[in-house]
């Protein structure tokens, strides 16, 4: 066993050094930024979310107010059941009747097209139901996509974490890219791996989404998708730090948090066996090391603590709790285990949110 916990040992001590490196490189949103004086339309799909949707729009009202250029704020109500289309209305925003998806759209992404086609804002502004944004927060994000130069930017939200299951997971979102995704060359990188995004507040300019076609139609992780077509068509974006500028409280519990994590997991990675060797190195780097620290091993003790040590750095600057690094192996084998469930589930056809399939039709 001295090989693979040496092995992974390093590999988790190289992982920290580029979670520091990329904790320098990350850009973040001013929160002093002046208001933008062009057309901003915030589009927000929803469907069946009546408890969040009215927290979500007064929250956008409130940071959109006194702008010099009024903002538009759109809901796509799409197919709901519920009240979420008399709620958005009574916080505010102008709601817009969503249609099914057609056969080879999915309904995400197809939600997201119907709310782009709506407006001929300058800049498209996508905010999850769940979003809760920050006074400043789309100003900040505003400027930020116009002061880097992009063309899109994806200020990751601070990740609202109640529950024992939510603490192990739902940090390991920004962890991931910040141990793995070297920032610096992803930003100007047309590479469709180097990519990383986060579409629970993602700001586009407008003339390079249409140029690029828009959401493709087919695609589960329609954010990371948008991002790679976007650059297939010489624009360019990142991931930011967008801890100050907006909360989300993704999923609620183990058993939300389960089924949200199995429709959409197993596209996190193309194909079933690159997605085994994803998941079997990050057990090398990240679990080996913890088990054979256990049995009293100094390596294994040292990229035990080189994974703790990237996970809480990443948590320091997200707002997580850092101490819950310490339980890193177990997050990663959580992880492990999601990715397994996700896989089973789509190879037995039954991948299904809030009623729709969530694969493409082919598939």
């Amino acid at each position: 066993m001295r090989a693979p916990v040496a092995l992974g040992s390093a590999l988790a001590a190289a992982s920290l050094a580029l979670t520091v490196d990329n904790l320098r490189r990350l850009r973040v949103p001013d929160p002093a930024a002046a208001p933008p004086r062009e057309r901003v339309a915030v589009l927000v799909p929803a469907r069946d979310e009546e408890e969040q949707i009215g927290g979500c729009v007064r929250a956008l009202r409130a940071a959109v107010a006194g702008w010099p250029v009024p903002a538009e704020i759109l809901v796509l109500d799409d197919g709901s059941t519920d009240a979420t289309a008399a709620r958005a209305r009574s916080a505010g925003a102008r709601v817009l009747e969503g249609t099914e998806p057609p056969p080879d759209w999915l309904a995400k992404p197809w939600a997201c097209a119907q709310l782009a086609e709506a407006t001929r804002a300058d800049v498209l502004v996508f905010v999850d139901a769940d979003v809760r944004v920050a006074p400043h927060g789309l100003a900040a994000t505003v400027d930020l996509l116009r002061r880097s130069g992009l063309d899109l930017v994806c200020p990751h939200p601070r990740q609202v974490a109640v529950t024992l299951a939510e603490r192990l997971v739902q940090p390991l979102l920004a962890w991931s890219w910040l141990s793995t995704l070297p920032l610096g060359i992803a930003e100007r990188s047309p590479r469709p791996t180097l990519t990383a995004a986060n579409g629970q507040l993602l700001a586009v300019d407008a003339r390079a989404y249409r140029d690029a076609g828009g959401h493709p139609r087919d695609a589960v992780l329609d954010d990371i998708a948008l991002l790679r077509t976007l650059k297939a068509h010489g624009s360019r974006g990142v991931v930011a730090d967008g801890t100050d500028v907006a909360a989300c409280r993704m999923y609620a519990g183990a058993a939300e948090l389960r089924a949200g994590y199995t429709k959409s997991l197993w596209a996190a990675f193309g194909t079933r066996p690159r997605a085994a060797a994803v998941i079997g190195l990050l057990g090398l780097v990240h679990v080996v090391p913890a088990l054979a620290a256990l049995g009293g091993s100094r390596i294994g003790v040292a990229g035990y603590l080189a994974g703790v040590a990237s996970r809480a750095l990443a948590a320091r600057r997200t707002g997580a709790r850092v101490t819950d690094a310490l339980a890193h192996p177990v997050s990663v084998l959580a992880l492990a285990a999601l990715t397994a469930d996700s896989w089973r589930a789509r190879r037995a056809g039954t991948l299904r949110w809030r009623g729709r399939r969530v694969t493409p039709a082919a598939a």
